[in-house]
């Protein structure tokens, strides 16, 4: 899972979508291939942005021989939010991060300043902080961390029965002695082994 890029932008009528700021994550390209790879990022922020209504949210499959998606929130106020990532990154984790992004800028930037910024004219420190931090959702994101935990003892709990059973021992064994399970509990036990065997069978 990787961020490639974060961009801020403001949308003012059909204009053309302003990019205030900009921050990349261009390591994993060689370097020739990132004089290649900016612009088309770029490129892909800007046209999704414009080509996306104020108070909406979608996430759009760059290309179709590119592994990345392009993730937008465009506020009814015209600022616009854009995460290029590749295509494993978690949608609620990126949409979530949009909105983040939008906070930070305008606690940096009132609204009124927007229409006055030109292109990258936002210099807000904490950009390229936020790009590096979200590398790893599970890191940042508290609910993917939950769910990892969750994922982590949900196989821990997997272990059957017959995984805790002592070497030889046999769980026909251990129902045949057992004092907490009734006549007919244990008859009802064996049944359901036979008919299970037999399905087996076939």
């Amino acid at each position: 899972m990787k961020l490639l890029a974060i961009f801020v932008l403001h949308k003012e009528g059909d204009k053309k979508a302003k990019i205030l700021q900009d921050e990349f994550n261009l390591e994993s390209f060689g370097y020739f291939e990132r004089r290649s790879v900016q612009p088309l990022l770029v490129f892909s922020a800007r046209t999704v942005t414009e080509r996306t209504a104020l108070g909406t949210r979608q996430s759009v499959e760059a290309d179709q021989n590119v592994n990345a998606m392009v993730h937008v929130y465009v506020r009814p106020d015209g600022l616009a939010s854009v995460i290029i990532s590749d295509s494993e990154y978690p949608q609620r984790v990126a949409h979530t991060l949009l909105s983040k992004v939008m906070d930070d800028f305008t606690n940096a930037y009132p609204p009124s300043s927007w229409t006055l910024m030109g292109e990258q004219m936002g210099k807000m420190a904490s950009l390229s902080e936020v790009l590096r931090k979200y590398q790893n959702p599970e890191e940042a994101d508290p609910l993917m961390r939950l769910q990892k935990d969750l994922d982590d003892t949900k196989d821990i709990l997997k272990n059957t029965l017959v995984n805790v059973l002592e070497r030889g021992e046999k769980i026909d064994d251990l129902v045949a002695r057992s004092n907490d399970l009734s006549f007919e509990a244990k008859a009802f036990y064996k049944t359901a082994r036979k008919t299970n065997r037999c399905c087996t069978l076939f």
